[in-house]
């Protein structure tokens, strides 16, 4: 799906970025925590117009 491409275009963006601002970071936790970030957004747009 290109949804999901999309999605997996903008986790893998996000993650890149903050490991470069922050690579003592461990990079599977960033990932990981992105993931889990960019899901929740994704639910909270969806909830008010999921609803009807």
């Amino acid at each position: 799906m290109v949804a999901e491409s999309e999605d997996v275009l903008t986790i893998s963006h996000v993650t890149e970025r903050l490991i470069k601002a922050h690579p003592e970071l461990d990079a599977g936790l960033v990932e990981r925590s992105v993931r889990t970030a960019y899901d929740e957004l994704r639910y909270a747009r969806c909830v008010p117009t999921c609803r009807s």
